[in-house]
């Protein structure tokens, strides 16, 4: 019997997916949200997937409800009013813990880099056989028949606690979510928890030293640039303006040359994680090579246009790690033009405790901008610290825009324009590419 599912809160990023692998399953699906737009709803929208205002009429018994992580009793209705009347409801990771079992899973966990890396490890797979998944930035596949599912694995207030995969991949361990964690030490505690429950193999970058202390009931392969102490080694690196190629050995025996049409490092090593699970796996690995050239990225990671002959990237990047890493990409593809960084701050709590290393971070690009901190919802701005303190710090002092005037940004020649940030970023993208496009059409 087919099942109705009702997401409160469709619009989230995992929800989204979510929904969407649920709906290609055969289920019927629908969901509320807040009124305001958001870049997820769109394969909502196309795959005629009902989106509803908050309400408590949305919650019948026979529904199976999933619940976004952000709403409680006492911000939302619906949530009131399953509480009230004895209705269950279960949280996404909640649902994703028992949803998993019935498949061969893959998770990808890590401070950075989930979303590509699964990105990644969803393109290859599905393309060689029949896959479930779901990717963070909002985008998901569901079958009936699949034998495999990947998902992101995130570690957030530690929600991959109800996971136990086959397999998983580790990409590193960081500290971030201070509003969270209460250290690094905290962050690892969590990550070793969660490699407890893996249970056919764990794929580990093996050039963290935190990662390092990670233990497993299962097979550990490290994967890294470095020969020693790594099972997988990426080597013979060739960077170029149109992709990366780069070989991979396994314990000395050479696997062969790949390439993707990605930037950076840590793309590089993405994909090795992915070769080296699907290599253990015993996937082709000829049919991994064929088709980790087609991969065409995820949403928000290194995302380009071009408007009025001017290249515009859109990352999601909001720490320091990720922000080294995008201009790392940016620098790799476009080597001749000056890197223009346009970041905002995501959250007070991170931006106090990493500022420091933010203003090193963006001293990697040739020109930055700041745009307003963007608080969460989870916190209040006690007014501890203000986007003019990160400025400050930036050896270029970098300038701080308002979304009503991003004129400043014109003040470059042959450039190209990153644009960072995990909260309303995409405003001030939008109001340049306004300004560049009224700029075409008054020479005209």
């Amino acid at each position: 019997m087919t099942k109705t599912y009702h997401f409160i809160g469709i619009k989230g990023s995992g929800m989204s997916a979510l929904a969407l692998m649920l709906h290609q399953m055969g289920h019927k699906v629908q969901g509320s949200d807040v009124d305001k737009y958001y870049f997820t709803q769109r394969g909502l929208e196309q795959a005629g997937i009902s989106i509803l205002p908050f309400d408590e009429k949305n919650i019948q018994p026979d529904f199976e409800i999933i619940a976004g992580n952000a709403f409680r009793p006492d911000n939302n209705v619906e949530i009131a009013y399953a509480d009230a009347n004895g209705i269950g409801y279960k949280r996404y990771h909640e649902f994703l813990g028992g949803f998993m079992r019935d498949f061969v899973s893959l998770g990808v966990a890590g401070a950075h880099g989930k979303t590509s890396t699964t990105g990644i490890l969803s393109h290859v797979l599905s393309n060689i056989t029949d896959t479930s998944y779901l990717i963070g930035d909002g985008t998901g596949r569901g079958s009936a028949n699949a034998k495999y599912f990947v998902f992101e694995s995130d570690e957030y207030e530690r929600h991959f606690m109800p996971y136990h995969p086959e397999y998983s991949i580790i990409t590193n361990i960081d500290f971030d979510h201070p509003d969270y964690f209460t250290s690094l030490e905290d962050v690892f505690n969590a990550f070793n928890d969660y490699a407890k429950q893996i249970t056919k193999g764990l794929f580990i970058y093996g050039e963290d030293e935190q990662l390092r202390r990670i233990t497993s009931k299962a097979p550990i392969y490290y994967y890294g640039f470095k020969e020693e102490g790594n099972d997988f080694v990426a080597h013979d690196l060739l960077r170029s303006t149109s992709g990366s190629g780069f070989k991979v050995s396994f314990r000395g025996q050479e696997l062969g040359e790949f390439q993707i049409p990605s930037f950076g490092r840590h793309n590089i090593m993405n994909a090795t994680a992915v070769i080296g699970l699907l290599y253990t796996a015993g996937l082709d690995l000829n049919l991994v090579r064929e088709h980790l050239k087609t991969f065409g990225g995820v949403k928000r990671r290194f995302t380009e246009k071009i408007v009025n002959e001017t290249v515009i990237i859109d990352d999601f990047a909001h720490h320091p790690t990720e922000i080294i890493a995008t201009l790392d990409a940016a620098r790799q593809k476009y080597p001749s033009k000056e890197i223009v960084a346009i970041f905002q701050p995501h959250t007070f709590t991170r931006t106090i405790a990493l500022l420091d290393e933010f203003a090193e971070a963006l001293n990697q690009a040739d020109s930055v901008y700041l745009a307003q901190i963007y608080g969460s919802a989870r916190e209040v701005d006690n007014g501890d610290v203000k986007v003019e303190d990160l400025a400050e710090k930036i050896v270029k002092r970098a300038k701080v825009i308002d979304v009503d005037n991003v004129s400043p940004l014109l003040d470059h020649d042959n450039a190209v324009y990153v644009f960072m940030g995990a909260g309303d970023i995409q405003t001030y993208e939008y109001s340049f590419e306004r300004l560049l496009s009224n700029l075409t059409s008054n020479v005209q």
